[in-house]
């Protein structure tokens, strides 16, 4: 073999990892927490999926893949406990002490929550707020929390990450910039941890360097071509997701989270399958659009637990959306100057193209069985 095709053969080794080793990981968990400063004074409330405390303290204590009332009433201690070791509340850089009032259940689009009330004070009243957030990220980095804070007449939100545990607010002030940067990074974040949603958009471009000739596929003349069928698609599934992104958000629609998940595993399968056996329209950018409709529920799902005021939502909606949009350009612009110059060489239509595609079908065919019968087959 040549040192050109060597190369060749390296530099796609590495796009198929990069592609397919991600991919296995599975969906974030959310947990939600709300907070009101008044004075020294917090009230609040912690909704905690309970597959994520199963996951953390084994609540099922008989086994049978169901959590009753009992088995979490057992264990409301051992979930008051570890909830809140894992969330530090400071004021004015003094600690504040918090504890669990009461212990209930709630149901999200997404299956069942344990709701932790809340309640404490602050050894001092200051006008800078921090929360230390802590929550599962040992055992799901993917994990995110979602805050909404009340105070000195104004709302804020944030998000959680491990990358991102700690921040700080000032009560005093409406912190708009802070708000917008904080779903911006996320939106970014989800994109690219929402393998689901990268593997559907890799799909859809891993032909746009080549065209379909006799059956067969032939790398494409130059690189304009190539950019404006990324582009066509880019822009369809931005435009599509955006759509049901704000409706979803602005809770004018909304889709039961198992529902578009599955849909969304559906989607990925059949872009990827499209590949290897075409059926679907030759024009791609009609199934990024099409599809970029489900996905954008997928997207919603950071932003629609909250319940923030409209003023405020409208500032997140707007910071996250264009933080996935960022992320998706990201992506294209590693994948697109890659894939042209492969694209004359036989391994990208064999090992790049049916060989990545053929595992993204595979993926997206485990995601599918897991989301539409509730089962845990793929490694997290």
């Amino acid at each position: 073999m040549s040192a050109s095709l060597c190369r060749a053969a390296g530099l796609c080794a590495i796009w198929l990892a990069l592609l397919c080793a991600p991919a296995w990981a599975h969906k974030a968990s959310d947990s939600y927490l709300t907070l009101a400063v008044e004075g020294r004074s917090i009230e609040g409330q912690w909704d905690i999926a309970l597959r994520d405390l199963e996951l953390a303290l084994g609540l099922d204590a008989d086994g049978d893949g169901a959590i009753t009332w009992g088995e979490l009433r057992a264990r409301h201690p051992a979930v008051a406990a570890y909830a809140l070791s894992r969330l530090r509340l400071s004021a004015g850089q003094s600690p504040c002490r918090v504890r669990v009032l009461e212990h209930l259940v709630d149901r999200h689009s997404d299956g069942g929550y344990a709701v932790l009330r809340l309640g404490g004070e602050c050894e001092r009243n200051g006008q800078d707020f921090a929360v230390d957030y802590r929550l599962l990220f040992d055992l799901d980095p993917q994990h995110r929390g979602l805050l909404r804070l009340d105070g000195g007449s104004h709302t804020r939100s944030a998000v959680f990450s491990n990358d991102a545990p700690v921040q700080s607010f000032a009560l005093g002030e409406t912190a708009r910039g802070t708000q917008f940067a904080s779903f911006f990074r996320d939106g970014a974040t989800h994109i690219w941890l929402g393998f689901d949603h990268v593997l559907f958009l890799l799909a859809l471009l891993l032909p746009a360097v080549l065209v379909r000739l006799a059956r067969d596929w032939q790398p494409v003349a130059g690189f304009r071509p190539a950019l404006w069928t990324t582009f066509t698609i880019v822009t369809a599934f931005t435009v599509a997701h955006s759509i049901t992104l704000s409706l979803a958000a602005l809770q004018v629609v909304s889709l039961p989270a198992r529902l578009a998940e599955s849909l969304i595993a559906l989607s990925v399968l059949l872009a990827a399958a499209d590949n290897l056996l075409p059926f679907l329209p030759d024009r791609r950018w009609q199934v990024a659009f099409v599809f970029g409709l489900v996905h954008g529920f997928g997207f919603a799902s950071v932003l629609v637990g909250l319940g923030l005021p409209r003023g405020s939502l409208l500032l997140a909606l707007a910071g996250f959306n264009l933080g996935v949009e960022a992320g998706q350009l990201a992506i294209v612009g590693l994948f697109l100057p890659l894939a042209y110059s492969l694209r004359a060489r036989g391994l990208y239509s064999g090992l790049v193209l049916r060989g990545g595609s053929a595992l993204i079908v595979l993926v997206a065919l485990g995601w599918l069985v897991e989301r539409v019968f509730d089962l845990k087959l793929l490694p997290a």
